[in-house]
C-alpha cells in the first residue's frame, strides 16, 4: 500500500507521519521547497524510502505527489 500526502489546516510539525492511516499530513501553505526537504528527510530516514535526488517516492518505489500535484499532471483542475 502506497503512503498518501495529504493537506492539513493546523498541526504543530510540517510533516506528519499517521501509520494507521499511511497517510503523511503536510500543513498547508508551507513553502514548496522546505515541504520537501522535510518530506524527504520523513520518507528517507524513518520510512526507509529510497533516497534519490529526483521526485519523492514510496518505502516501495512508486513516486508521491503533493496534494493536487497528481490532479495537475493528468490536467484536472480541482475547485
Amino acid at each position: 500500500m502506497c503512503i498518501r500526502i495529504d493537506e492539513v489546516d493546523a498541526q504543530s510539525e510540517i510533516a506528519n507521519w499517521d501509520p494507521d492511516a499511511v497517510t503523511i499530513t503536510v500543513q498547508r501553505g508551507t513553502h514548496t521547497h522546505e515541504l520537501i526537504r522535510e518530506l524527504r528527510a520523513l520518507l528517507t530516514l524513518d520510512l526507509g524510502a529510497p533516497d534519490s535526488a529526483g521526485p519523492l517516492r514510496c518505502f516501495c518505489g512508486d513516486p508521491l505527489y503533493l496534494p493536487g500535484e497528481q490532479a495537475a499532471a493528468a490536467g484536472i483542475t480541482t475547485l
